[in-house]
């Protein structure tokens, strides 16, 4: 599992939906579909309309990968962090029940505002 507690947060990087791993499919059940995926330098992170899993790849070969899902139905709280005019990263912080606080922090251009909006409808609903 990936070490929430200790990891201050994620810088990720917004891609297409259709670059995210191929073995996140296998996670995914019946009429849920990613809406949002990111990445870092080995690490990804999708957002579907039930969950958020992250793909946190071990090790020099990176042939272990440690995957953890969140569903919104344990989120208890969420904000959001838009970018300034020096700042230009954006913010989003979840609170998890039984794990504490994530925030994943998205550099570059992101509409985090729609992103807000398309959380608020799955972890209100």
């Amino acid at each position: 599992m990936i070490d929430f507690e200790n990891s201050a947060f994620f810088k990720l990087k917004p891609i297409d939906n259709s670059k995210a791993r191929d073995d996140f499919n296998k996670f995914l059940i019946d009429g849920e579909e990613i809406f949002a995926a990111f990445k870092t330098i080995r690490d990804q992170v999708i957002f579907t309309n039930k969950r958020i899993i992250a793909a946190n790849v071990q090790g020099i070969t990176g042939s272990r990968i440690d995957y953890t899902s969140i569903p919104f139905n344990k989120i208890q709280t969420f904000s959001i962090e838009t970018s300034g005019s020096l700042d230009l990263d954006c913010e989003i912080q979840i609170y998890v029940s039984a794990v504490g606080k994530v925030t994943f922090e998205i550099k570059g251009e992101f509409d985090i505002v729609t992103f807000n909006r398309l959380i608020s409808t799955y972890v209100l609903t």
